[in-house]
């Protein structure tokens, strides 16, 4: 028998089993014997069937794909939540195909285009910038989304995040609550409504509540790399700032560092509160003070919540809002 010709229906007659039983088999329901079971995967062993997405897509009118659109592979923030992502599309059987934007908005509507095009049944965005052009995009296609750690302001299409705000206004009462005055915070581009609408904002209501004026010389926005981190040093240094509160952990590494090779002892003399809490918050020494998201969770619940909608199932919850923690390691006091 010709392997590339292979189909479900040599499997079940070779199995002595119907047609419905082996696609039980295949999508992994419980609902099957163990022998049959047996029987049957030795069957697909044997003829080395390969299950054909689609065809199967055609007979479901899915092609039972998800697009995830993620802004930058190797920021170790993103790839957590793609892992939640993955798990539970997995669970549900679909595929994924993912794609990197860059963390250019221009980018983002010329990959979300070419997902799209591809007949995806539902798209995961992860992006730190969603601008108009891009909501538009959003309304223009037929294709269900949903936000996955990324926030819009407009609240354009559902998303899973948690509560940045009352998060980042959280750590900074703690860097004051340690007797800091001078407390800087250390951003990614302002444009993104993450840093300018939500963490900065929550920095602002700290200060305010503690009766601190807030000062645009203690606001540093950089592009969000180590490098930038590094950089930053000296010039807080010289402005006696004493704590910082950044939205990246790349960023955090860098100014730790830079604080480190000038004598300057973390967190005696200096104290850092990042935002993310990926690997590397736990890697560097002293181990980063972070805001602590249940980064595996917002990517399974996005996903869990885009099968809904691609469903059609009953929907309580649009916009979700999961629990964050704090958790203070060796870089405050």
């Amino acid at each position: 028998m010709d392997k590339q010709n292979v189909t479900i229906y040599d499997v079940a007659r070779e199995a002595g089993v119907s047609m419905a039983t082996v696609s039980r088999v295949l999508n992994g329901n419980s609902n099957v014997r163990q022998t049959t079971k047996e029987k049957v995967l030795q069957v697909i062993d044997n003829l080395d069937y390969r299950p054909n997405a689609v065809a199967r897509g055609l007979a479901s009118k899915k092609t039972t794909t998800v697009g995830v659109i993620i802004p930058d592979v190797t920021d170790g923030y993103f790839s957590s939540l793609a892992r939640g992502i993955d798990d539970i599309a997995t669970m549900y059987n679909y595929n994924i195909i993912l794609a990197n934007s860059d963390d250019n908005p221009g980018k983002e509507a010329s990959v979300l285009n070419t997902l799209l095009g591809k007949q995806v049944d539902g798209i995961i965005f992860m992006g730190n910038e969603i601008d108009d052009h891009l909501r538009d995009e959003f309304k223009r296609s037929d294709c269900p989304i949903v936000l996955a750690g990324s926030v819009d302001v407009n609240n354009s299409v559902p998303s899973v995040n948690i509560d940045y705000v009352d998060a980042v206004m959280n750590e900074t009462n703690r860097l004051i609550q340690h007797g800091n005055q001078k407390i800087a915070f250390v951003s990614g581009p302002l444009k993104q409504a993450i840093n300018k609408d939500y963490r900065l904002k929550g920095y602002k209501k700290a200060l305010n509540s503690n009766h601190i004026p807030f000062s645009d010389d203690l606001v540093f926005e950089t592009t969000s790399t180590y490098e930038d981190g590094y950089n930053l040093a000296d010039e807080l240094i010289k402005k006696n700032i004493t704590a910082a509160v950044v939205t990246n952990d790349e960023l955090a590494a860098g100014l730790l560092n830079a604080m480190t090779d000038r004598g300057v002892v973390v967190p005696d003399d200096f104290e850092i509160f990042t935002s993310n809490n990926t690997k590397l918050a736990k890697m560097l020494r002293p181990q980063l003070s972070s805001i602590t998201q249940p980064l595996y969770d917002i990517g399974a619940v996005a996903m869990r919540l885009l099968t809904k909608i691609m469903n059609q199932e009953k929907i309580d919850d649009k916009y979700v809002v999961l629990g964050y923690e704090i958790e203070e390691r060796q870089s405050t006091k």
